[in-house]
């Protein structure tokens, strides 16, 4: 009760402040005294009013407690093991594995398909406009597919594919496919697939050509694997080795030029039947 006495104390300390001259205290000190004790003793009952403190307190702490124990035990979505997302994983890349196979099997058989029409179509060559462009394939460059200008090509790489220009093609690397120009040189090349052109063709020396060979003129001499069907003139030069058939207007053998097969100059305007006939 030591606070309360210390409340009352205070209190009679203030009164006398208020009053001038302590005559409040003094013409009824009893009375004060009384009034304050009394009210404090008979209305306020300290021990009765800790005991409501504590009871509100034990609520509060176990409505806290509640409160906890209701969010832990609350369920919660399963976690995902780690077996079965290796497994989802798996199915995923297996499906993408299975998409991108169906769409390089696409790939090829639209790719037989255009070479299949390309073969149909060629080797006719229609003279065209040639534009004043020149590609250049530098000779650390490898394309694979099929190559197209309107200009003219320099091919110091390596092509897989097939190419086609209206100007002037230039060979000095690798080329696997057929080519189309209107104009052909190839020097120290290596080239695997057939040769059209409505000018000249020109195989030079350390050149090595596997596939057929069709144009207007041929000058030759490297090597050649294949048929070599020319319109006008052809010149096989000393260091020229050709296995194939030769078929031109008319033909020039150098000395030390190396042919297995047939010479034809059915291109002549002379009529060879006439004459032994």
């Amino acid at each position: 009760m030591s606070f309360f006495k210390d409340f009352k104390d205070d209190f009679s300390e203030a009164l006398d402040e208020l009053v001038p001259g302590g005559s409040l205290a003094n013409e009824h000190p009893a009375t004060v005294d009384d009034k304050v004790e009394t009210k404090i003793d008979t209305d306020v009952d300290a021990a009765a009013e800790l005991s409501k403190l504590d009871g509100l307190l034990e609520q509060v702490a176990k409505r806290v407690d509640e409160d906890k124990t209701e969010s832990v035990n609350k369920p919660s979505a399963p976690a995902e093991r780690p077996a079965d997302y290796a497994k989802r994983t798996e199915t995923a890349v297996k499906e993408l594995k299975k998409e991108s196979a169906q769409m390089d099997t696409l790939d090829k058989q639209l790719d037989t398909g255009m070479a299949s029409t390309a073969a149909m179509s060629e080797p006719v060559f229609e003279d065209e406009p040639v534009s004043d462009e020149n590609a250049v394939i530098t000779r650390n460059m490898k394309i694979t597919g099929d190559l197209e200008s309107t200009g003219s090509i320099e091919v110091e790489g390596t092509i897989n594919g097939n190419v086609k220009c209206n100007g002037k093609l230039t060979v000095t690397g690798t080329l696997n496919g057929n080519s189309t120009s209107s104009e052909f040189f190839a020097d120290a090349a290596r080239i695997q697939g057939e040769i059209s052109s409505n000018g000249t063709v020109k195989i030079g020396v350390n050149s090595i050509v596997i596939g057929n060979i069709t144009a207007s003129s041929a000058v030759i001499a490297g090597a050649v694997k294949g048929d070599i069907d020319i319109q006008g003139p052809v010149v096989v030069d000393s260091s020229a080795v050709v296995a194939g058939n030769i078929v031109s207007r008319s033909v020039q053998i150098n000395n030390g030029a190396v042919i297995e097969g047939f010479c034809s100059q059915k291109y002549s305007d002379t009529d060879v039947n006439s004459i032994f006939a």
